[in-house]
């Protein structure tokens, strides 16, 4: 007897059906997989028997075919486990009444029959919602995962037996449902639970260039010496973006989810990411790759923040990997099998000392060789700078500041001038057409074409950009970029035209790289 049970598989950040085709027959005893499976797949037919005969079924005697279809995709994982071994019962009539037609399933076995929990549950939910499959049986640790599309009844179970049982009617359905709205209002409130900018003694021009960064979307370089507070800045900055939407969450779980990074207990990324590579890192663990593409630290951090302290420390080559994404909101790799892109709207926050020795009098008094400095320096390239919008200085602080200085402002207040200005933005964009507000959340992301409609500059502004450009020998990148930056700076402030003093400002932010690089 043939049965046919319904699985999925990922490829990159996507889910496509699997069907396993089960045949219990004659001949010699044993089980063959087919349809290009790896070693993982190979090896599920001895944890399938072994679940199996452990949950007081029958292994059947005889020779056993079990087919993935399409057999042209390579299939990976041990997600098959459990549909492979449901079909197989259904194929030797052990659960004659179990209907398969309208259900996924996917969970690894454990020989004791337990189903354990697989990555890319939220791909697969996503996937079948699409397909318009009415059920999905996922292992029970990844089912408030799976329960954040509302499409499909998702059913969690813990062994082979109980979803045999659920199955064929044994067991009551208890569809596992999630408030995804209450669980996004604590990740708000938790953002706010620690590492309050209150926290930062003085510092208040780095606190600004990472206001604006945060408004607009930019990247952000963060320049002084060691110990002046550039980690602590950077690690409250989750602290004043706005909460995430439930797109956002969605979009942000599944690539965790392929990653394998969800919480089982949670169920949807409620926080914005932000991910802190150490310099060692590679370029593929920064932009993703493998033989079967996994996402990289770029599309972990999408929809929040990238931070590489020691900028200059990375490898050359992983630092210029980071150029498609930054430009693009995506990175694409290609392999043998196929191409896949994973998403990367990430906002960059880099750190670096002034020089190799830490110090800005160091690079500024002579205290080390001009080849040093140059060396130093030349591990970040031109194109590379281009791409970060803002260059802050932090210099060292005053002892009577560090022991005098009051509270600073709270990250509450910083989050409100934020949200008022992203909802300025989005209102704009919503109001040039649905293209442009799904292409468009922030300032950072617009086109040439939103440029010469939303960042026009009265005559006055206009010298004051073309002197910059002239004077600092600025590229035809950077001039868009303090053209968008000026944009945010007026947005904070709830004008809607952008004024000399806001590209004044935005222009002083391109300054520190032709002081140190020039």
């Amino acid at each position: 007897m043939v049965a046919t049970a319904f699985s999925a598989a990922v490829w990159g950040v996507e889910a496509f059906r699997i069907e396993v085709e089960v045949n219990c027959g004659y001949g010699q005893p044993g089980v063959v997989v087919v349809g290009l499976p790896d070693a993982a797949v190979r090896e599920s037919r001895d944890r399938v028997k072994t679940a199996i005969e452990n949950s007081d079924f029958r292994f059947p005697y005889g020779r056993t075919t079990i087919n993935l279809a399409p057999a042209h995709v390579r299939k990976e994982g041990p997600s098959f486990d459990l549909p492979m071994a449901v079909g197989l019962l259904v194929a030797c009539e052990q659960a004659p009444s179990v209907d398969l037609s309208d259900t996924w399933m996917v969970g690894e076995l454990a020989l004791t029959g337990e189903v354990r929990a697989v990555k890319g549950v939220l791909a697969i939910a996503l996937a079948a919602a699409r397909a318009g499959v009415r059920r999905l049986i996922v292992p029970a640790a990844n089912a408030l995962e799976a329960a954040v599309v509302e499409q499909v009844e998702v059913y969690g179970v813990a062994s082979l037996r109980e979803a045999v049982e659920l199955l064929s009617g044994g067991l009551p359905m208890s569809r596992v449902r999630v408030d995804t709205e209450a669980l996004l209002a604590a990740g708000a409130d938790a953002s706010l639970d620690h590492l309050d900018f209150a926290d930062v003694k003085g510092q208040h021009f780095a606190k600004r260039g990472l206001e604006i960064a945060v408004a607009g979307g930019h990247n952000i370089l963060l320049i002084g010496p060691p110990g002046t507070g550039k980690s602590m800045l950077a690690k409250r900055l989750p602290s004043i973006f706005p909460p995430l939407t439930l797109d956002e969450a969605l979009e942000t779980t599944r690539i965790h989810s392929v990653a394998g990074l969800v919480q089982g207990d949670l169920g949807l990324v409620k926080t914005r990411p932000f991910r802190s590579p150490h310099h060692t890192a590679s370029e593929v663990g920064l932009v993703g790759g493998g033989t079967v593409p996994q996402p990289g630290e770029v599309s972990l951090a999408h929809h929040g923040v990238l931070f590489l302290d020691e900028f200059p420390e990375f490898k050359r080559t992983a630092i210029e990997v980071l150029r498609q994404p930054m430009e693009d909101g995506k990175v694409t790799i290609s392999r043998a099998a196929g191409t896949v892109a994973f998403p990367a709207d990430f906002m960059l926050v880099a750190a670096m000392n002034p020089s190799p020795t830490g110090g800005f009098a160091d690079a500024r008094s002579g205290k080390i060789t001009s080849a040093e400095m140059q060396r130093y320096l030349n591990r970040l390239s031109g194109p590379i700078l281009d791409r970060i919008d803002l260059h802050v200085e932090v210099p060292q602080l005053k002892r009577e500041l560090i022991l005098r200085a009051p509270r600073g402002e709270s990250s509450v207040a910083i989050r409100a001038r934020v949200i008022e200005a992203r909802r300025v933005q989005q209102q704009r964009f919503a109001s040039a057409g649905a293209g442009v507000a799904a292409r468009c959340r922030c300032n950072a992301q617009m086109s040439q074409r939103e440029l010469r409609t939303y960042c026009r500059l009265g005559p006055s502004a206009e010298d004051i950009l073309s002197m910059a450009l002239h004077d600092q020998n600025l590229s035809a990148r950077a001039h868009d970029r303090i053209l968008k930056v000026a944009r945010t700076i007026a947005d904070l402030e709830g004008k809607p035209e952008i004024a000399e003093e806001h590209v004044m400002e935005a222009v002083q932010y391109r300054t520190l790289d032709r002081q140190l690089w020039g």
